[in-house]
């Protein structure tokens, strides 16, 4: 039982790094990249926002 254990915190310890070092910062670039392009797409189609 210990033997399954140790594979699972491995496994474990391999996907937090991977979830907090590689996906969350990818996410936070393309969401935050496509809202960007979004409003420029929006400002082009739809002229600037006039007061």
């Amino acid at each position: 039982m210990s033997n399954a254990s140790s594979d699972e915190k491995k496994v474990e310890l391999k996907m937090f790094v991977f979830l907090t070092v590689f996906l969350a910062p990818l996410l936070s670039i393309l969401i935050v990249g496509g809202y960007g392009f979004l409003i420029w797409m929006s400002q082009i189609l739809m002229g600037p926002p006039t007061s």
